[in-house]
């Protein structure tokens, strides 16, 4: 016995370091539920005393609700709040995020406790409790709604059965595509497969081919691919072209009566050398007392489209025109949108205008919105009415010399109450008859621009106004607005960080000190090599702009009523303002708000659609035009910086490729997301955004739309 007093006692695990202990267990296996023997055989415990403070220590955690006990005697990780709904974004790595309006944090979803769920999918996640060192954690219990049924991608033949493999990478399963189920579709083609099934232990889910979109690499074919991956049509069915073709272009008499005419006075269009869709028109002329009545006419779309008809739903879906690097895909069929519609030269057309009488300092003295009948004399391009503006000679000059004198007071004023001036650079690509890129340009922005862009802008805060300006709330109006809220303080923050390594300042001190400092900022770096990212970053840092029945303003323009009236050939927001203009001209009551909030919420997810497919197209485009430059060296900036990778955009055509992080030799890099850069651990070298770097490419792939460089010399 006296032995055995002697033997030195094993120091015991401490209470809260079981716990810990016991938590962290819990946390890798938040489905499984354990016993107190289960549990100490995870831990490798032994000792009957830790034993018995394992169950102390659940009964403890179940009675603070981080576990609970589904039988006698087994606990599990207990939900935070029972479940919530969100929508899953998915990561490269295979997990994921669920983003819900009821949880401040998004929810990690681990690839083995998404259950199927892919991106975009709405789900029911139950949340587990989680320590404060570590963000939520979850598990989708329940998809309940997909956020696409149909995929793109290309035919993979494996024997005895098929996969189609998708384009998009936020897809990171092949669908299973048994031979009776191919349609037609042969190895290599691009075809567009819907998901049938998904057991439950099977790896990838089953699909069905219901659309083969043609050979692989066919530029026609990309393109409806691009399009087809986004959700977006390419052709009108027979239908709805069948129900245009009936639309009659005839202008009556009682037309006429109903309209304001304005076909005697000097009216002009100004658009792109390729436009075919002419959806505004300005006209001057001068009035009594010095002043000017100045008109801003819109193409009347909804005087042929009526609503609930074929024609109308069918832009309503669709929501906006779409347009690709070789061609537009419209809002409505060609026989509306290019030529009864399309406010060509020397043809009477109706409209809807804006009429508005200033004085020379630009200030309105009238407003007058309503129904008119127009004949535009001269059709422009921007490059002409630029010609007319620098030479002060041409057709129309007098009219043109004066819209441009205005243009630059109001633009002036505009700024100097807060707008924000961002101008980006665009780049052009010029394609051939096949659709082959050949050159790659910057589209020119010049005073022709902004002359119609002041008048536009001028006629959608205007029509906002006399709808929304109202004292008495007991009148408000259901209308659709165009809003942008204020930039996001933290991320502000970091961009005024980041832009002081440059030597530039941000003021952070109220919304208009910001819009101010910020068009300081971006006219300082005009021309330096810094521009392109410091533009980028700006405009990462701002909300994005939505429609919506709320009006909250218009951060960018500095306008506190705006909407879209200028545009209804190509936007079906216009399409609601102008028949919900029409109404309250009439003496109509209110709307439904409901109905029309739906609507907004439905043309603000095609806008980003519309806006994702297009950048799809350029980068396909940049991709095939790089295809033969590989071993090419060129000058580039690099435009960004991720865990797994630089990108570099090309300084001569703003192609952008990526140095993968695996790729960079001599240290091993780390990503710091506060400073935009990478970091070499050892030496210290960095690589950050902005900084001017060499490289050569690498590799082309034209299914992936990726182009891989090196840095200079390390190929």
């Amino acid at each position: 016995m006296a032995g055995k007093k002697q033997q030195k006692k094993k120091p015991g695990i401490s209470k809260k370091e079981l716990s810990n202990s016991i938590l962290a267990v819990f946390s890798a296996h938040p489905k499984k539920a354990f016993n107190y023997k289960q549990l100490a055989g995870s831990l490798l415990i032994t000792d009957s005393a830790e034993k018995r403070l394992i169950t102390e220590i659940f009964y403890e955690l179940k009675e603070k609700g981080t576990l609970d006990e589904p039988s006698t005697g087994k606990f599990r990780l207990k939900a935070t709040g029972g479940t919530v709904i969100g929508t899953v974004d998915m990561a490269r790595g295979g997990y994921g995020y669920v983003v819900s309006d009821t949880l401040k944090d998004d929810v990690f979803i681990s690839q083995n406790n998404l259950n199927h769920a892919l991106n975009g999918d709405t789900v029911k996640v139950l949340v587990y409790a989680h320590r404060k060192t570590k963000g939520l954690e979850g598990e989708v219990v329940e998809i309940m709604e997909r956020a696409r049924e149909t995929f793109v991608g290309t035919v993979e033949m494996a024997g005895k059965f098929a996969f189609l493999v998708p384009d998009s990478r936020q897809m990171p399963f092949d669908l299973f595509i048994p031979l009776d189920k191919l349609n037609g579709a042969r190895q290599g083609q691009k075809a567009i497969a819907k998901l049938t099934e998904w057991p439950r232990n099977a790896k990838n889910p089953f699909g069905e081919v219901v659309e083969i979109l043609g050979n692989q690499g066919d530029n026609d074919t990309e393109m409806h691919a691009i399009l087809a991956e986004f959700g977006l049509p390419f052709k009108f069915n027979e239908e709805v072209e069948e129900a245009a073709a009936l639309i009659s272009d005839r202008i009556t008499a009682a037309d006429h009566k109903l309209r304001r005419d304005f076909r005697t006075v000097p009216t002009f269009t100004i658009d792109p050398d390729d436009a075919k869709d002419f959806d505004d028109a300005l006209s001057i002329q001068p009035v009594s007392g010095g002043k000017w009545e100045v008109g801003v006419h819109i193409a009347d779309v909804t005087h042929y489209v009526n609503p609930e008809t074929i024609i109308d739903e069918e832009a309503l879906q669709r929501g906006t025109s779409v347009y690709l690097v070789d061609r537009v895909v419209p809002m409505l069929p060609e026989r509306l949108s290019n030529f009864i519609c399309s406010l060509r030269p020397n043809e009477d057309k109706l409209c809807f205008s804006a009429v508005f009488v200033m004085n020379d300092e630009a200030t309105i003295q009238e407003a007058w919105f309503g129904r008119t009948i127009i004949k535009s004399d001269r059709r422009f391009t921007y490059r002409e009415a630029q010609q007319i503006i620098d030479s002060g000679e041409g057709d129309m000059s007098r009219e043109m010399l004066k819209l441009n004198e205005l243009a630059r007071i109001l633009r002036e004023r505009r700024f100097k109450n807060g707008a924000v001036a961002f101008e980006r650079e665009e780049v052009k690509i010029e394609v051939d008859e096949k659709g082959r890129p050949v050159r790659i340009v910057t589209r020119e922005h010049g005073l022709s621009n902004e002359l119609i862009e002041e008048f536009m802008l001028l006629a959608n805060k205007h029509v906002a106004e006399f709808v929304g300006k109202i004292k008495d709330k007991s009148e408000k109006k259901t209308f659709v607005y165009r809003v942008h809220d204020r930039p996001d303080n933290e991320k502000l923050q970091k961009f005024s960080h980041f832009i002081k390594r440059f030597g530039y300042k941000l003021s952070l001190k109220s919304g208009k000190d910001i819009a101010l400092s910020l068009n300081r900022l971006l006219d300082d770096v005009k021309g330096t090599r810094e521009q392109d990212i410091v533009e980028n970053l700006a405009l990462r840092s701002m909300a994005k702009a939505i429609y919506t029945t709320d009006n909250i303003g218009h951060y960018g323009l500095a306008f506190d009523y705006y909407t879209h009236f200028t545009s209804p050939i190509r936007r079906y927001p216009d399409m609601m303002v102008h028949r919900l203009l029409a109404d309250y001209l009439s003496g109509a009551s209110s709307r439904n708000q409901k109905q029309y909030e739906k609507m907004c919420r439905h043309a603000s997810k095609m806008e980003v659609l519309a806006m994702e497919a297009e950048r799809a197209s350029i980068k396909y485009k940049q991709t095939e035009f790089m295809k033969d430059k590989v071993g090419q060296l060129f000058d580039g900036v690099i435009s960004g910086v991720t865990e797994w990778g630089i990108y570099v955009e090309i300084i001569e055509n703003k192609c952008e490729g990526m140095i993968p992080m695996r790729e960079l030799a001599g240290d091993f890099y780390e990503y710091d997301e506060d400073s935009y850069c990478i970091r070499g651990r050892r030496t210290g070298k960095k690589y950050q955004m902005g900084d001017p770097i060499q490289i050569t490419v690498v590799r082309v792939n034209m299914e992936r739309k990726q182009i891989d460089f090196a840095l200079a010399g390390d190929e």
